[in-house]
């Protein structure tokens, strides 16, 4: 691994320097575009201090010979709704990608559509994941049962799994199958044609393993890998999170962490693993991202492409006592973003915060193209470029937040998040019924100590502020009204079977204890209103 470091490393960087076509701008002169995307990468740990805790030599490649951003935020931190805004540049509740269920339309127009329509040869390998109609029955039955009250671990208890073979470096074989895929597609067809190509390659690591022991409805709650990649870690690095206790915490985060049945005894020695596993994982996730990187250089492809590494969300890996996502917590919703290729600055680090649904107009411009004015997002090429590459095709002013919003399972409130500079704004809900949380991540980045009544102003302002670009306590009802909605027709559509059905989803080790007092609270919660709209399937 390290010779082949080495030498992509002055291939690549002579290739790079090379001079650039530059000024384009017909699809005939276009760069080409690689697009890497991981699954729950924490952001933070490509750049310092948090890159201090493992090695990953491509990502460090990439931040040497391009441009991070060092605040790049998911827009829903969970697969499907982030990959729906990443893939139609709109806000979550613009897609009403409201869970891992209900993303795009298969037939939605996306920004790789388009690009292909004006002459790129495009091609996607591995996990895309941005479309309806994905994921287990037990994901779409908490996401929707959400707001009855009762409160059933969802998910079986966050370990680790080293694998027997220590020098195993292919662990995430699927993923490795379709980097592979994705290698074999550049030296068979990306070389051998004039018009430029668009690649997206999808990994699923470093998310968490399925776990059978959950259930026949497992979760993922297994962090997997071999000592290869665990050589990796600079275990003494490691940070153990400190965590607020179970009385202390905000209500939501108590229900996060019961449903992901994280509230028992951890000891240092399990949350220590559990951290160093995760990050094996990035390793060896970087690694795929290398492989890509170095077939590029060997095709003589690299300075003629756009290469963009990017997450869906990141990884709590036991912060704020949970693990998985589905929190506004840094390491659930900071995501890594780094691009590089001709035109792109080298070993700039962009302070700015910018969101998932930049990569839309960042795509279209870089292939010349006029961007749609719905967009939620702004172009990133400004902010990377050697030169302003604006001439009126993208918005002139980039503002100064970005926006994230959650509406699935694990979390019992709709939840909006706010990110400026300085302040971390999240709301709940209607802004009524819960305490909205308000963090200064200059003075407090392990988001320990909510300040919101501490500056009322300034949650006040922040709220308006919000409230200015979203109407959050609409969208919080229209999705309580569409999980009452779904759940109706799918407990109508299994008849006699539901008592069964919903005993043996992912809480079953729960709602077998009580299953009449579970039943009763669902249907409490499901008596009519006088406000309650005709049902429909969606």
């Amino acid at each position: 691994m390290l010779l082949r470091l080495l030498w992509v490393s002055v291939a690549a960087a002579s290739a790079l320097a090379a001079p650039a076509s530059g000024q384009r701008r017909g699809a005939g002169q276009a760069p080409n575009v690689v697009l890497v995307v991981s699954d729950s990468f924490d952001g933070r740990l490509t750049f310092h201090p948090g890159s201090q805790v493992l090695k990953l030599p491509f990502i460090n490649f990439m931040k040497k010979h391009g441009t991070s951003f060092l605040n790049a935020y998911t827009n829903s931190p969970i697969c499907c709704p982030s990959r729906a805004a990443m893939w139609s540049g709109l806000f979550t509740h613009l897609t009403e990608s409201w869970n891992n269920f209900k993303g795009l339309d298969p037939n939605y127009t996306t920004w790789m559509d388009i690009m292909e329509k004006h002459g790129y040869r495009t091609q996607k390998f591995g996990k895309l994941d941005y479309t309806s109609g994905h994921h287990s029955l037990s994901n779409r039955v908490e996401a929707w049962t959400r707001d009855v009250a009762f409160l059933l671990r969802q998910e079986g208890r966050p370990m680790v799994n080293l694998i027997a073979n220590k020098t195993k470096v292919r662990v995430m074989e699927k993923d490795w199958k379709a980097t592979d895929r994705a290698i074999d597609w550049l030296r068979r067809e990306a070389v051998n044609h004039t018009d430029p190509f668009i690649l997206y390659l999808g990994l699923n690591l470093p998310h968490p393993y399925p776990s059978p022991s959950s259930g026949e409805n497992f979760g993922a709650s297994t962090f997997r890998t071999s000592l290869y990649w665990l050589e990796k870690v600079y275990h003494d690095a490691i940070k153990i999170p400190k965590w607020l206790p179970l009385s202390e915490m905000h209500p939501v985060d108590y229900y996060s962490s019961y449903t992901k049945n994280c509230t028992g005894k951890f000891t240092e020695k399990e949350i220590r693993n559990i951290r160093a596993f995760y990050y094996a994982m990035c390793a060896e996730a970087d690694a795929m991202l290398g492989e890509i990187i170095l077939a590029l250089a060997q095709l003589d492809l690299l300075q003629k492409t756009i290469v963009l590494y990017t997450s869906d969300h990141g990884e709590l890996a036991m912060e704020h006592r949970q693990f998985y996502k589905m929190s506004m917590y840094e390491a659930s919703v900071h995501v890594p973003l780094l691009i590089m290729g001709p035109g792109i600055q080298a070993n700039l680090q962009v302070p700015d915060v910018v969101s998932l649904v930049d990569l839309y107009p960042t795509m279209l411009e870089i292939a010349g193209l006029p961007l749609p004015q719905n967009l939620s997002g702004y172009s990133l090429l400004p902010l990377s470029s050697e030169t302003p590459r604006n001439n009126g095709r993208c918005k002139p002013l980039r503002p100064p937040w970005i926006l994230s919003e959650f509406h699935g399972c694990n979390v019992n409130a709709s939840t909006y998040m706010l990110r400026t500079n300085q302040w971390k704004y999240i709301a709940y809900a209607d802004g009524v019924a819960v305490l909205p949380q308000l963090f200064d991540l200059f003075s407090d980045p392990d988001e320990l100590t909510n300040v919101a009544t501490k500056f009322p102003e300034i949650t006040s302002s922040l709220d308006q502020k919000l409230r200015s670009i979203i109407n959050y306590p609409r969208v919080s009802a229209s999705v309580h009204q569409y999980n009452k909605e779904q759940f109706i027709w799918w407990k109508q559509s299994i008849g006699q079977n539901y008592s069964d059905v919903i005993a043996n989803l992912r809480w079953h080790q729960d709602w077998l204890k009580k299953p009449r007092k579970y039943e009763r609270a669902i249907d409490r919660w499901l008596k009519p209103t006088a406000t309650q709209k005709p049902l429909k399937q969606n």
